[in-house]
């Protein structure tokens, strides 16, 4: 099996893993998990330069941070299955004193979880110090973010946007998940934003588009620019564009599965468009 293989069938795990976590429970954020399921994994298994072994400080090594922490599902089944904690420990996702909250949290200890998140806008600012962090402790490791597109509708970002540049905290590459699909409907009917693409070339950022951002391929080879344009004096973005509820027909293109969990007839028909390749939990 080729390497490009092997993520593929990472991820058709990782969609199996979200559909049935979220079932189990009845309760979580399936749609935003599954349409960033191919970032997660090529993040974690090629992109970051990790080390082995899990420490808060990520001294030495590229760090992430997920801002819009509601989508978990994929964070945690990713985490696991790049050997953070136990993929059985997916099990307990949602219970009463899990370390696997519906929105990660960092007081139980959960390796890989480096902030609280899911109150949304704040991840940013967060990354930021972080990355500020590794310059003056001379670490040239890069840190890595998520961000929702509706997200952004929070104006904390828009303040750590404008002092990234004005800093110029040149080691950070911020991701948008520019699915269009927020809670309550389409981005456009919430609240517009424009161009982000100009928006952050306005406030100073260099700006990447991958427009396949569901495509492997298109993310390695993007994210592989990306990293390329840090080191320049400005901070990076990336303009990630993906289906909400990518790989289960039924939930694509739809903010309708932003929270909501699949009921035994759909968590059946989810798995079957996703058959197993590594082995449920």
């Amino acid at each position: 099996m080729s390497n490009t293989q092997q993520l593929e069938a990472l991820v058709t795990q990782v969609r199996r893993d979200i559909l049935r976590m979220v079932h189990k429970v009845n309760s979580g954020h399936p749609g935003g998990s599954l349409g960033c399921t191919e970032f997660f994994v090529a993040l974690f298994q090629e992109i970051m330069d990790r080390k082995e072994g899990f420490t808060m400080d990520g001294i030495n090594e590229d760090i992430f941070f997920l801002s819009n922490g509601h989508i978990s599902p994929v964070f945690y089944s990713v985490l696991a299955r790049s050997g953070y904690f136990s993929v059985d420990e997916l099990n307990t996702f949602r219970l009463i004193d899990s370390r696997l909250q519906g929105h990660p949290t960092t007081h139980e200890g959960l390796p890989g979880v480096r902030v609280a998140s899911g109150s949304l806008g704040q991840g940013l600012s967060v990354a930021l110090g972080a990355a500020q962090t590794k310059k003056l402790n001379g670490d040239s490791h890069l840190v890595y973010s998520l961000h929702g597109d509706g997200e952004l509708q929070e104006g904390q970002n828009w303040e750590a946007i404008m002092y990234a540049s004005a800093k110029k905290v040149d080691n950070i590459i911020a991701t948008v998940d520019l699915n269009g699909q927020q809670i309550d409907g389409a981005t456009d009917d919430v609240l517009p934003m424009g161009s982000l693409k100009a928006k952050f070339e306005a406030f100073g950022w260099i700006v990447l588009e991958i427009n396949e951002g569901n495509n492997l391929e298109a993310i390695l080879k993007g994210m592989a620019e990306a990293k390329s344009k840090t080191g320049q004096g400005k901070p990076v973005c990336v303009l990630l564009k993906t289906v909400m509820g990518n790989g289960v027909d039924f939930m694509m293109h739809t903010h309708a599965w932003h929270g909501k969990a699949p009921n035994d007839e759909q968590l059946a028909v989810g798995l079957a468009q996703n058959v197993e390749t590594l082995g449920d939990y």
